[in-house]
């Protein structure tokens, strides 16, 4: 058996939920990995899609991989670090479809290798913080409003493992996960009063096409000894995640963060 055949990747389980049916969800970040996942997941239980990233190909392609489940989804490119073009984001998507009832704050990513923290430059640290958290901020700030007004909606965000405990990700990136998960707890505390359910998936190690292409089969086969649970994570293990947490199974769930981990994070 050689080394890539060891990497173990389970088959696609993602569930069914009934109540999805009919919403509309906007995902940032849904052009790629763990964000287009999702938004196939959302898809085959009926959600209408706005699909947002800053690669029109990739944003593209993420689009047409819904339409061809059978799923209703329109691309809107912008660049969540950008209060403008997340508020001309929200404009079209509310021109479309109206609010939205499910906003998945998925935009975001790492920059760079791990470096001593005295050596990170103001450069890279800005970087992380913007990409990330800002990101998520200007999102959530964003289409606030309009699901305040309504009174109901159901908001996932999300983290890292690399906030949960320190590890081989960079420091700026693990502090604006962190403050990510921080945020979502201070809003699902402020709008629960007002129906509206905010939450936190932080993944571990996940096995997308970006990670196959650019990891050695032998440090992938490594990462996966690490876990309790015997493999890396898959893009479909957090879309399920994001399924219950929209879901009406999740009815009296807010405040929460979900590591989605295979047991690597246990806290």
């Amino acid at each position: 058996m050689t080394t890539s055949e060891r990497i173990t990747t389970p088959s696609s389980t993602v569930p069914t939920f009934a109540d999805l049916r009919g919403k509309v969800a906007v995902v940032t970040g849904g052009s790629r990995g763990i964000g287009a996942a999702t938004c196939l997941a959302l898809a085959r239980n009926g959600v209408l899609l706005a699909i947002n990233g800053r690669d029109p190909q990739a944003l593209a392609a993420s689009v047409a991989a819904v339409r061809a489940v059978g799923g209703e989804a329109i691309a809107i490119p912008a660049d969540c670090a950008d209060l403008a073009q997340v508020e001309r984001l929200r404009d079209e998507v509310e021109a479309h479809y109206g609010v939205p009832d499910f906003v998945l704050a998925f935009a975001g990513g790492g920059t760079g290798k791990p470096v001593p923290l005295h050596e990170i430059s103001e450069q890279d640290w800005r970087s992380s913080l913007d990409n990330n958290l800002t990101a998520t901020f200007f999102t959530l700030k964003s289409f606030l409003p309009g699901m305040l007004a309504r009174g109901m909606g159901s908001i996932v965000t999300m983290a890292s493992a690399g906030a949960r405990v320190a590890s081989g990700a960079p420091a700026g990136y693990g502090a604006a996960k962190a403050g990510i998960i921080m945020l979502t707890r201070h809003l699902a505390n402020e709008v629960g009063p007002a129906g509206i359910r905010v939450n936190c998936i932080s993944p571990s190690a996940v096995l997308t096409e970006r990670t196959r292409n650019t990891m050695p089969p032998e440090r992938l086969a490594q990462m996966q000894a690490g876990f309790p649970l015997g493999r890396l994570g898959t893009p479909d293990d957090v879309a399920a995640a994001a399924l219950f947490l929209l879901s009406d199974a999740a009815a009296w769930t807010t405040g929460v963060v979900l590591d989605v981990a295979g047991g690597r994070v246990m806290v």
